[in-house]
């Protein structure tokens, strides 16, 4: 049963344990979330004769569902952290209706999402970089996606809020679910009933329906402090508008994301056709793991950073941002050693191609060389989401795909070499590579600004008419270190 002490320990429990309690759930969680997306590469690859085809047409229907989740993104990540303002505030019946908000939301931009996707499907694909080889599998995967596309919205809004109300554990436990349920349902729609790569969007939604039917279990518990029941369901405009101006930065780097994936596709077709697009399918999966597990210590990060900022208790703000940097910084580093060093035993695991397993391998290296800078700038920019400030938050995620990557997507690859040749597809990894480095830079510096520059007046007190330099010793003392 959850009660007020679920979430009054948030604002008076030791940082770093609250930390791992809330972050080691969410990082199975966002763990279990990936490898349940790596799954159907790893099945769909070893379909016999058109696994390679196969890959690639799921890779093209990527900027597609990074579409639709988008919109998800933005009503489960705002209603989250406006859920853990208000439970700061100790406005318990406000946080309920924020909850009923969620689910109407999520359910009408679900079913918009569907509709417009099935309209528009085919040259939402082809737009993509869907060519003729391998639209069949793109459309044949993302039609039955887009028909159950209601259920992961609903299914991602309530597990964000079941954390914000002191249940990670059962987050965790929904997002695990989903990853065994696909696995048993992958081999079995895939190679048993000879279903291809639509028994793996089969297998994707049944498992979806599981989790969320779990997840809103879980919250329809009338013993729990904040639960779902009649009369919470009315949209309300100040609600909702503020949910999505919380949201609006998720659902930026969403839509950013889809620019960027057409850019890749576009890029690795023209210089490396199909194969090449179906290479980063494999890195694209393989990166995204420890990116997750990153997201998941920032879902950790939310609830408590979102609770203490509303409850006016700014050093434990400030402690939690500090210990996550730290978190991620240490998985991105592991990241590096394991994707640089030995790339080629990860992309076995997805295909027996020679070609397609050089291919991929060699994107991995290039891609992750900057993989130990990355973690910070996830971090910084979950923190100014989780505090309420969408502005900040969104600048970084806009920055890093439209203002660094897009150009270099565009002017690497068409970089001449020594031989003659083009740069090609390594200037397509190497622009991935070169937008991470900058775009941390920009975030340690918005990251100053904001604690030194006028945005945190409750800290800048603390260092008003020191010098630069005492300044910089305070902040890497005080508030970057242990």
């Amino acid at each position: 049963m959850q009660t007020k002490n679920n979430t009054k320990e948030l604002g008076t429990a030791p940082v770093g344990s609250l930390l791992l309690k809330y972050a080691i759930p969410a990082v199975v969680a966002m763990t279990a979330s990936s490898l349940y997306n790596i799954v159907d590469r790893i099945f769909i690859g070893h379909i016999p004769v058109v696994g390679t085809l196969s890959l690639s047409g799921l890779a093209v229907t990527f900027p597609v569902m990074n579409l639709a989740a988008a919109f998800g993104a933005m009503v489960g990540v705002g209603g989250s952290t406006y859920m853990s303002i208000k439970l700061g505030q100790r406005d318990y019946k406000g946080a309920e209706r924020i909850l009923g908000n969620i689910v109407t939301l999520n359910v009408i931009m679900g079913l918009l999402v569907t509709i417009v996707g099935l309209i528009f499907i085919h040259p939402l694909l082809t737009f993509f970089g869907a060519s003729e080889n391998t639209y069949p599998y793109a459309r044949e995967y993302m039609t039955i996606i887009l028909l159950g596309n209601v259920v992961p919205h609903l299914y991602l809004g309530l597990n964000a809020a079941l954390r914000s109300t002191g249940h990670p554990q059962a987050a965790m436990v929904a997002t695990i679910a989903t990853v065994v349920v696909n696995s048993m349902l992958d081999p079995l729609f895939i190679f048993v009933l000879g279903m291809g790569i639509r028994g793996a969007a089969i297998a994707t939604v049944l498992s979806q329906v599981f989790a969320l039917c779990f997840v809103a279990y879980k919250l329809s518990d009338p013993h729990d402090l904040i639960h779902l029941h009649q009369g919470i369901y009315r949209l309300e405009s100040s609600i909702t508008r503020i949910i999505l101006s919380i949201g609006l930065s998720p659902f930026c780097m969403q839509l950013c994301a889809c620019l960027v994936v057409i850019l890749i596709n576009k890029g690795l077709a023209i210089h490396g056709g199909d194969l090449a697009i179906a290479a980063y399918g494999i890195v694209n999966g393989v990166t995204f793991l420890s990116v997750m597990v990153v997201l998941g210590i920032c879902q950790g990060m939310q609830p408590i950073a979102g609770f203490n900022y509303g409850a006016r208790l700014y050093d434990r703000v400030t402690q939690v941002l500090r210990q996550a940097i730290v978190l991620a910084t240490v998985i991105m580093v592991i990241d590096f050693v394991f994707c640089v060093f030995f790339p080629e035993y990860i992309v076995i695991v997805f295909t027996s191609d020679p070609v397609l397993s050089a291919m991929a391998a060699r994107g991995m290296r290039i891609v992750c060389l900057l993989s130990p800078v990355v973690g910070f700038q996830i971090v910084t920019g979950n923190f100014f989401q989780s505090i309420g400030m969408p502005k900040r938050s969104i600048f970084l995620s806009v920055s890093r795909q439209l203002i660094f990557l897009v150009p270099f997507l565009i002017i690497f690859p068409e970089i001449p070499l020594s031989d003659g040749t083009l740069w090609g597809t390594d200037g397509v990894w190497a622009s991935i590579a070169t937008a991470d480095g900058i775009s941390s830079i920009t975030a340690a510096v918005m990251l100053w600004q904001y604690y030194h520059g006028g945005g945190s007046d409750h800290l800048k007190s603390e260092v008003r008419g020191q010098s630069i330099r005492h300044r910089i010793a305070y902040f890497f003392h005080n508030r970057l270190t242990p």
